[in-house]
């Protein structure tokens, strides 16, 4: 079923809904920090994106907004990273297995440990999806993932081969982490939620500075932090199954202060790129059909549910109201995604 649901470009306007989700959305949230200059920032630098005044186009950083057209009230976001570590090092926790084996001692068993690394350079990240109380469920959550894909789809040479995908780790909400408590604590010095900050603000010299120089043993660690070695918020466990669901899998690599879960994807390999499609658009009255439709246009980027009929493999009928959220006109073109 159709919701009045459209994701769209973010515009300047939307300062202060982003600052309010960036309040909501918790400690651990990197991507959206609760600090004025950076979400500035952000705005400044995803107009720029969309516009294609980017030069470089690994530095594009394309944020969308989940706005309800009826009340024109924003109830989410999302956002897509052309390129990670282009500008700053991107460091995390590679899972290592060392095998250790004793003849003498009739000893042959497998340790676990933490190695960090910067491996994920140029890799497109998705992330900073979040979806406010009050505006989830019928779907929304699906199209507010969902549109970064068939962002991706507009122009692919905008984007890396190789997409990530960060969740946040078990993190209270008071702040407090076992992970980081147990194990990054003892070399920064510092409250994750200070270290968490730092991370957003910064160009991360801080961590190759005082972040251990060799691996650290996962055994040597309290049961509290093992325990959640790749584990996502509970408020991430839906991200995740999306993810899952489109196609990406856990590498063995986590964050560095909460110890969440990357996870990885082929850009052509994920599950809504894969199965979108191009069709014309036709204004009417027509059923039987739902799913995602988006314009194919970067600039004008606009993405939402429907309802329709597909006709014959490029033809799409479905209402004026669809049309009139991508300001879209009968006869022109859209990319769809069929649920099934």
């Amino acid at each position: 079923m159709s919701t009045p649901y459209v994701m769209r470009p973010a515009r300047l306007d939307d300062y202060d809904a982003l600052m309010a989700m960036a309040v909501e959305s918790g400690p651990g949230f990197t991507s959206l920090p609760v600090d004025e200059q950076i979400i500035r920032g952000r705005l400044e630098k995803s107009v720029a994106s969309f516009a294609g005044q980017i030069e470089q186009l690994e530095y594009g950083k394309y944020l969308m907004m989940l706005e309800n057209t009826e009340t024109g009230e924003v109830g989410g976001c999302s956002a897509v990273k052309a390129g990670t570590g282009i500008d700053a090092p991107f460091f995390n926790y590679r899972i290592i297995t060392l095998a250790q084996a004793s003849l003498a001692a009739d000893r042959r068993f497998d340790m676990d440990a933490l190695v960090l690394t910067n491996e994920f350079v140029g890799f497109t990240e998705v992330g900073t999806l979040f979806v406010r109380e009050g505006h989830r469920g019928n779907g929304i959550g699906r199209l507010t993932a969902q549109s970064r894909y068939l962002l991706m789809a507009t122009q692919p040479d905008r984007f890396g081969d190789m997409v990530l995908a960060e969740l946040r780790g078990v993190v209270d909400k008071d702040g407090q982490t076992p992970f980081w408590e147990h194990l990054g604590r003892h070399f920064f010095r510092m409250d994750f939620t200070e270290a968490d900050y730092l991370s957003a603000t910064t160009n991360n010299q801080f961590i190759l500075d005082l972040m251990p120089k060799y691996p650290v043993y996962v055994d040597l660690l309290p049961p509290e932090a093992r325990e959640v070695i790749g584990r996502c918020h509970a408020d991430g466990v839906g991200a995740m199954k999306l993810l899952e669901w489109e196609g990406f899998r856990f590498e063995r690599v986590v964050d560095i202060f909460d110890g969440g879960p990357m996870v990885v994807a082929q850009r052509e390999l994920i599950r809504t790129i894969r199965e979108a499609r191009t069709v014309t658009l036709e204004a009417g009255e027509a059923t039987g059909q739902t799913g995602l439709v988006a314009r194919c246009d970067l600039e004008n980027y606009r993405a939402t549910q429907f309802d329709g009929a597909l006709h014959g493999e490029d033809r799409l009928i479905t209402s004026p109201e669809i049309l009139d959220r991508l300001q879209l006109k009968s006869g022109e073109q859209a990319r769809i995604w069929l649920r099934t």
